[in-house]
């Protein structure tokens, strides 16, 4: 594999960090501006709904200069971004330090998937996007708990300090490792939003919002979980979240490799798997060695969608990625707001903290239906395509053309 997906993966785990370690830090954050918790809140919405909507806009605005300048300016951005946060004098600075980190979030991940893809063979595309993605899932592990001691030791400013300069590393890296592969001839606004005229486009985008939703419906209120329904401390969740993102890091990586292989098999088995394992959680959760087990299972099953899904957008829409790739890293995030208000819904109508995770289930379920029928349209797809190449008339009308 090429060394330019280690500088990609830098600036990956440079961007989980910030995206997640936020919630460990939470309480620190509030304390200081003298908001509630509630209010910090918005410092974890106001990200996501950042990557909603700057994962397109930039990428559409993007399409003007290559990609890897484009990878390079959206570091630059992370970095102020995070800066912005670690100085900010007042709460509301602090949240436009946030959005404006999130801007880079999701054409990062967009953009990056199209370059990793474009540096190997084409059948190691899938694996080539599991090892950008392998950032994201180390931070999970690495740099979230890291950062969330730092933030708890030293000061939540020292944890966002520290994310900036790796958001430098991660653009020295792009700046040195990542060749410069030009822009497609064919590349603008127009021909990228065209994608999107594509319905297997919709449906993969479909898929991610509902099958990695389901994830974040369990995951989300999984302090609650462990601590009242399984018996655990608060300072065990920690490593029950290293757990979960051991189980992303192994995840990705075999999704990556099976989904070069078999890409919609993968993606059938583990979205069924996911959905059974949300629905035994709800049982597990009560018992502190099986709610662990499970935890990393579910984080192993669902990070295992991620590169057979991005790879699926990327060959849907094979003459335009950029804009589609990256309008599905924001579809993630969407699915990520939407199952947490949904589990959230059904914890204050009383039904428990294990609720959410019948929520999850149903996500997944759902993304596993639409993985069906995307199939079922893409086998239709090809067999029209082969009796139209087959038919007299067109073998009549390419000998005319030859001619």
């Amino acid at each position: 594999m090429p060394l330019a997906l280690l500088a990609l993966a830098i600036g990956a785990f440079g961007i989980g960090t910030t995206e997640f370690v936020i919630m460990g830090v939470l309480p620190q954050v509030a304390d200081d501006f003298g908001v509630t918790i509630p209010t910090a809140g918005w410092l974890v919405s106001g990200y996501a709904l950042g990557v909603v909507v700057g994962a397109p806009l930039l990428t559409a605005l993007g399409t003007k200069v290559s990609r890897k300048k484009m990878l390079m300016f959206l570091m630059a951005l992370f970095v102020v971004g995070n800066a912005l946060s670690a100085f900010a004098p007042s709460f509301g600075v602090m949240l436009i330090g946030r959005v404006v980190a999130s801007l880079a979030h999701g054409a990062f991940f967009g953009i990056g998937s199209v370059v990793a893809a474009d540096l190997v063979a084409p059948e190691k595309k899938a694996s080539a996007i599991s090892l950008m993605f392998m950032g994201l899932t180390i931070a999970n592990i690495v740099g979230v708990p890291l950062g969330t001691y730092i933030g708890q030791a030293a000061g939540w400013r020292v944890t966002f300090a520290i994310v900036a300069a790796l958001g430098i590393v991660g653009f020295l890296g792009v700046a040195k490792l990542v060749p410069e592969m030009g822009r497609p001839k064919t590349e603008n606004v127009r021909t990228e939003f065209a994608a999107f005229r594509n319905v297997q486009v919709w449906l993969a985008m479909a898929m991610t919002v509902l099958g990695y939703g389901g994830v974040f419906a369990a995951i989300t209120y999984i302090t609650p979980m462990m601590t009242e329904v399984a018996g655990y401390t608060e300072g065990a969740v920690t490593w029950l979240l290293v757990l979960f993102g051991i189980g992303m890091f192994l995840g990705n990586l075999l999704g990556g490799r099976f989904a070069d292989r078999a890409l919609m098999p993968m993606l059938f088995t583990t979205l069924a798997a996911l959905t059974a394992a949300l629905l035994l959680f709800t049982a597990t959760a009560h018992n502190k060695v099986l709610a662990a087990i499970t935890l990393s299972l579910i984080g192993a099953l669902g990070f295992a969608t991620v590169p057979p899904l991005q790879k699926w957008v990327l060959d849907q829409a094979s003459a335009a990625p950029t804009l589609a790739s990256a309008a599905n890293i924001g579809a993630f995030n969407l699915g990520n707001a939407l199952a947490a208000w949904l589990g959230g819904i059904v914890i204050a109508a009383g039904l428990g903290y294990t609720a959410p995770n019948w929520v999850g289930a149903l996500l997944s379920g759902t993304a596993l239906l639409l993985a069906f029928l995307a199939a079922h349209l893409d086998r239709r797809t090809r067999a029209a395509g082969r009796v139209v190449a087959a038919s007299p008339a067109s073998e009549a009308a390419l000998a005319a053309v030859q001619h």
